[in-house]
């Protein structure tokens, strides 16, 4: 399963002067969520979607024609009424009604990776961050061991220039459940905000194989903030 959790507000557009949510923005002629989803145009076909979104800006209908028009066979829309506690939260809450070990892949709605495909060895894990390397403290990161093992994570703090861009694999959706029940109990938070990256500890501590998958930072495309949105309508990548 694929799921876009989109239920933040999107407070910094709207304070630089945009009149709808980023997701809706243009980049030379597509929509934003229709470039972040395409992401996984591969498989359209095969895996179920699911878009967890809020209650305004008629973002449900906004999303349901998208989908359409993109061409996803299978899909669902979980449509929030109030704010929550950060994207692991919006996840938890937005899988309540699946109890089964399925495998998740969570992305961003304000990021673009064109042609991805999953690693060929996913199954070899519990879980895998994507990252790339770059500098600044503003990212979520991987310490790495051998064989692309991840030892730790942490959110906003730098110990490494590995920089997770978004894309989160889990192999079982009850052990995504449990970890951030795990991590609600103890309010393990981020400046308030339960974040994924950070989840991934507590599998590690339990024994579980977590691994990272290394992408050169030009295959990924940021678009969540005002500034990167303005630097990419000129990105020959998105031509």
């Amino acid at each position: 399963m694929i799921i876009i959790p989109m239920v933040g507000k999107s407070s910094r557009f709207f304070k630089a002067g945009f009149t709808r949510p980023k997701y809706e923005l243009l980049v030379n002629g597509e929509t934003v969520f229709s470039r972040a989803v395409r992401s996984f145009e591969h498989y359209f076909k095969t895996d179920h979607f699911r878009f967890l979104v809020r209650n305004d800006y008629e973002a449900p209908q906004f999303v349901e024609a998208a989908v359409k028009a993109l061409g996803i066979s299978d899909y669902s829309i979980v449509v929030f009424e109030a704010d929550t506690l950060g994207q692991a939260d919006t996840v938890y809450q937005g899988l309540k009604d699946i109890d089964s070990p399925s495998p998740l892949y969570i992305f961003n709605i304000d990021t673009f990776r064109p042609d991805f495909r999953k690693p060929e060895w996913v199954e070899q894990c519990d879980g895998y961050l994507e990252v790339f390397r770059h500098g600044g403290s503003h990212w979520s990161f991987v310490e790495p061991g051998e064989d692309n093992a991840v030892l730790r994570t942490t959110e906003k703090v730098r110990i490494s220039d590995l920089c997770s861009d978004g894309l989160y694999y889990f192999k079982n959706k009850l052990d995504f459940d449990r970890i951030f029940r795990q991590a609600f109990e103890t309010q393990d938070t981020a400046q308030g905000e339960y974040y994924i990256a950070p989840l991934y500890n507590n599998l590690i501590q339990q024994g579980q194989v977590i691994k990272y998958e290394l992408v050169p930072i030009e295959d990924v495309i940021f678009c969540g903030t005002p500034d990167e949105y303005a630097q990419l309508l000129d990105d020959p990548r998105v031509q």
